[in-house]
């Protein structure tokens, strides 16, 4: 017996060699015999049991709702002889729109290209140009990816309880701890950058863990010894991410609000479709792009069916006639249509016929739909070489299954269902009749036959294509290829060593050999409970106004240009929407650089004597202040002021001539001033502080401070509107009093505002 007390299984020479042995020979063949066949009994029912669990794991599929450019899509079919590099050597083709995509199927963006991805329960992401993204899991609770080049933005509209929701690098993983919009890719330093727009991210790295939020990042290097800085996002770079998603996205509803980073921290879920969508008040929120049908249809009450959506299409539309089939692994042949909103109706609900329409109607609200390749059964003819489907309806059986590496089907049910009576069978139009050679190429409306409805009353429709044999051979050695994509030798080579870290590795029941394929590796468990070495530079960040900008550069620079290329060739073409963007993103660069190049002047221009950590926007307010003050020497300070300081020093309190401190510097200079005649730089100083009425006043002020001293209350008493409280507060403080009105401009209000 083994550890677990189970018998281990031998085969029968084996077996009654052992009985040999034990000089039981040949009064024991028989039992020996017996007790073979029952072990490969036991083995066989084993196996079988397995596969009956694998069928209760069949994972999850996401949506490829937008491809931009050249996108690349790797489904390496499973075979017999799978071997590690099976993976490596699968050939990439061209990726659509609408094609469903599940674990260890791989997407990537060529040069100026990006893709959006749609995933189950609300949650998105888009592909950067040079990007490529892995699936390794995409279970209920569990969504792994896996990041090997460029960059990609993830966002998270939702996240159950206990949701597992993970991307892999090579240098550490990131876990989404909340619903939020994150940022994750290379900088020019082949460093991985993690940026929190929104939400809170855990980063496990090969040194440790960490914790970011909003508006920070954080920077993961290649050795686990290196120091990984944290730091403060930059509020334009923040806002130009955020803005360019959102564009990308809802290109239909969104304005442009999110261009200030505040305005997105102030409202994140404006533009949630789950918010603003109308479709998930009537379908479950776990279909992926489900927000796609309010812009190509219409929700009407159809009796008996409750609320269904019905496309905006022509009379004689029917479903499942524009698309093509893909032979896809484990769910076998799969529908992608080629209309945008194709992707929900046709791997969830059912169709009906209405009034001489097509309606979809979607699962309950509160369910957790199955996803299917194709809710269709399959109509065979007498002449073998045609071929057909019909779109089920409600209430009409549907056969869960999936297949094992020689495409050999097993039924969630147990056993297969043959359909008798379907509900669309009887509708006009309802069946697709095209030749089974065409099978696996895009619907050509030319070729299609109209089915004999005599005919098909005398059919019976299956649910698994390939327990047709001719379908079956058509299906599984189509020689139909969808473009084929020769990815350069260095960025193949580059995908296929680079390995990845995730928390756990994953082993998908149909694809047990992914992380060794894929080259998957899991980070040790002591880094998961031991803290990152970081470098906080979020107070330095805060001191300097503005944060920094997460070095990010590889990624969103080339977007940026590249996405001001495709608008400069379309502005070209005419498109005034072009243009107006390309001027857009031109001004944002300029803004950029212009706030880059002050940012540089007033490190230059730092004054000497500035306090640590004082704002770096007063800077250039003390540097005006302070020289005045120097110029002034002390013993002539004494002599014109004195006679006019005693009255302030004697009577503090009754705000007779507070001025007097704050005017008597300035006349210090004055014996230079009367040889060189510069009085007015004092009404200048002045004029901030004092109302316009003051500003005709100036002028006689100065001659008879200086020559006339006595006279002065005359002078004294026609100033006191002024605010008097600021003077009051430090009458002794004469080098300093210029000082107080600086709280007027904006400028420099703002910089006071953020005094630490």
């Amino acid at each position: 017996m083994d550890w677990q007390g189970h018998l281990p299984y031998r085969g029968t020479t084996e077996v009654l060699a052992i009985m040999k042995q034990l000089r039981v020979w040949p009064h024991m063949t028989i039992v020996a015999i017996l007790v073979a066949v029952i072990a490969g009994l036991g083995t066989a029912f084993y196996f079988k049991h397995e596969q009956t669990v694998q069928a209760e794991a069949l994972p999850n599929a996401a949506r490829i709702q937008r491809v931009d450019g050249e996108v690349a899509f790797n489904n390496a079919a499973y075979t017999t002889n799978n071997q590690a590099n099976e993976w490596a050597n699968a050939q990439w083709v061209a990726a659509t729109a609408n094609q469903p995509f599940s674990v260890g199927d791989r997407i990537y963006t060529r040069e100026n290209s990006h893709a959006s991805l749609a995933f189950t329960g609300r949650n998105f992401a888009r592909l950067n140009p040079n990007t490529e993204l892995d699936v390794l899991d995409l279970s209920n609770s569990r969504t792994q990816l896996a990041l090997r080049d460029g960059s990609a933005i993830f966002d998270v509209g939702y996240l159950a309880p206990g949701e597992l929701y993970e991307v892999g690098t090579p240098y550490g993983a990131v876990d989404f701890m909340e619903p939020g919009l994150y940022n994750v890719g290379y900088d020019n330093n082949n460093n991985i950058v993690i940026s929190a727009l929104s939400g809170v991210a855990q980063v496990v790295g090969l040194g440790g863990s960490g914790r970011i939020s909003k508006g920070e990042f954080l920077t993961l290097a290649a050795t686990a010894a290196a120091q990984v800085a944290l730091a403060s996002l930059n509020n334009n770079d923040a806002g130009y991410l955020v803005d360019d998603y959102y564009r990308y996205q809802y290109p239909n509803v969104y304005d442009g609000r999110y261009s200030n980073y505040d305005a997105y921290l102030s409202d994140p879920y404006y533009y949630d479709p789950y918010r603003r969508s109308i479709s998930y008040q009537y379908a479950p929120s776990f279909i992926p792009g489900l927000y796609d049908l309010d812009y190509y249809g219409d929700w009407q009450d159809v009796s008996g069916y409750g609320h269904c959506w019905h496309p905006r299409v022509d009379a004689s539309w029917a479903p499942y006639q524009d698309g093509y089939w893909f032979n896809d692994y484990p769910y076998g042949p799969t529908w992608i249509s080629s209309e945008s909103w194709g992707y929900a109706p046709y791997h969830y609900g059912r169709w009906v016929s209405s009034g001489g329409q097509w309606f979809w109607v979607p699962d309950a609200v509160n369910s957790t739909p199955y996803y299917s390749p194709a809710l269709v059964a399959f109509v065979p003819f007498t002449d073998s070489s045609l071929i057909g489907w019909v779109p089920l309806g409600p209430g009409d059986p549907y056969l869960p299954r999936y297949y094992d590496a020689s495409w050999q089907p097993y039924y969630l049910t147990g056993t297969n269902v043959v359909t008798t009576q379907l509900v669309n069978l009887r509708v006009p139009t309802a069946v697709t009749v095209i030749p089974v050679d065409s099978f696996g190429r895009p619907i050509d409306r030319s070729i299609m036959r109209r089915a004999d409805m005599q005919q098909l009353a005398q059919v019976r429709a299956v649910l698994d294509p390939l327990t047709l044999t001719p379908l079956r051979n058509a299906a599984i050695h189509s020689a139909w290829g969808r473009g084929k994509i020769d990815l350069p030798p260095g960025i193949a080579k580059k995908l296929n060593d680079t390995r990845v870290f995730v928390g756990d590795v994953p082993a998908p029941p149909f694809r047990k050999d992914l992380a060794k394929a894929l080259r998957v590796e899991q980070l040790p468990d002591r880094v998961k409970n031991q803290k990152l070495n970081v470098r906080d530079e979020r107070r330095a960040a805060a001191n300097a106004g503005q944060g920094q900008r997460p070095p990010i550069a590889p990624a969103d620079d080339a977007a940026r240009k590249a996405e001001m290329a495709r608008l400069a060739a379309e502005s070209a073409r005419g498109n005034r929407d072009a243009r107006r963007q390309m001027q857009q993103l031109e001004q944002q660069q300029r803004k950029q650089e212009v706030e880059a190049q002050r940012a540089a002047r007033q490190a230059q221009q730092q004054p000497q004597g500035q306090r640590v950590g004082e704002p770096a926007r007063r800077q250039p307010e003390r540097e005006i202040m302070r020289p005045p003050q120097r110029v002034q020497p002390e013993p002539r300070k004494a002599a014109p002021i004195s006679p006019r300081l005693e009255s302030p020093r004697i009577r503090p309190e009754t705000r007779v001539r507070p001025e007097p401190p704050r005017a008597a510097p300035r006349p210090q200079p004055q014996p230079r001033m009367q040889a060189q005649p510069r009085p007015q730089p004092q009404p200048r100083m002045e004029q901030p502080r004092p109302q316009p009425r003051m500003q005709a006043q100036p002028r006689p002020q100065p001659q008879p401070r200086m020559e006339q001293p006595r006279p002065q209350p005359r002078m004294q008493a026609q100033p006191r509107p002024q605010p008097v409280p600021q003077q009051q507060a430090a009458p002794k403080r004469e080098a300093k009093q210029p000082a107080q009105p600086a709280a007027q401009p904006p400028g420099q209000g703002k910089g006071r505002g953020k005094k630490p």
